[in-house]
């Protein structure tokens, strides 16, 4: 029997899947998959022809969603560990969040291993072939659903 989370997430490709009918397009979610990392995480690399969708989670709150094309290996593997190898990152985003830092006596030296330790990452995997605008709604929808902490501005959030 499939966990509650296991359900949820492969729920994701439903929801998609639905929500491309009524807006008149099919898909075809078997180009879609799902892969849930256990806590601690590793990073896989981002398979060839693939774009991508990645979730960190901790404990109940998500927070980060973002989307990679089939060229951007290293944001989907890498850059969000590193608060110095980007504009916009998730470790800088955890380290800018004073109280956060505080409560997890987190530093630059530790971030990386701290957010493998504590964070579950969930990947979608999609076919490269079923195109950006599928990757965009995919991602827009995600954020609708789980409202990820570290996504977007303050000033624009409810």
């Amino acid at each position: 029997m499939k966990s509650k989370n296991i359900d949820e997430y492969e729920n994701i490709k439903r929801i998609l899947e639905q929500i491309c009918t009524v807006l008149g397009e099919s898909i075809d979610i078997d180009k879609i998959q799902i892969i849930r990392h256990s806590v601690p995480h590793k990073c896989e690399k981002l398979p060839e022809n693939s774009m991508g969708i990645y979730m960190f989670k901790y404990k109940d709150r998500f927070l980060k969603i973002g989307k990679v094309n089939s060229k951007s290996g290293a944001r989907f593997t890498s850059h969000h560990y590193n608060p110095t190898s980007t504009g916009s990152n998730l470790a800088k985003s955890i380290l800018a969040d004073e109280d956060f830092c505080k409560t997890h006596l987190l530093t630059e030296m530790n971030i990386k291993a701290w957010m493998k330790e504590n964070l579950q990452r969930i990947d979608i995997l999609l076919e490269d072939s079923l195109g950006v605008f599928v990757l965009n709604l995919l991602e827009a929808c995600l954020h609708y659903k789980y409202k990820p902490i570290y996504e977007g501005y303050k000033s624009q959030k409810r």
